[in-house]
């Protein structure tokens, strides 16, 4: 899985908010705005990772067991897809 080309997170006012940039402002309409960890998800999926790859460093940096992290990035996987964010 990878971030889609021409989106941005960007740290505003202390908040974590994604960006289209070119031809994907005129597609685009709303605003995503991420968490804490959903911003540290979305900057390891601009690089590319696979669903264990995600989970191995989320356990990494935060204090989570397995399970919950597994469910939370399913769920945040699902919202980037459901929003044609990722590829």
């Amino acid at each position: 899985m990878k971030i889609k080309n021409n989106f941005v997170l960007k740290k505003i006012a202390g908040s974590y908010v994604v960006v289209p940039v070119r031809t994907r402002a005129v597609d685009f309409s709303g605003i995503i705005k991420l968490t804490e960890s959903g911003a540290f998800l979305w900057r390891i999926l601009e690089k590319g990772a696979d669903r264990e790859e995600l989970i191995a460093k989320m356990l990494e940096e935060y204090a989570v067991d397995e399970a919950t992290a597994a469910a939370d990035i399913d769920r945040f996987v699902a919202k980037l897809r459901e929003a044609d964010l990722i590829e």
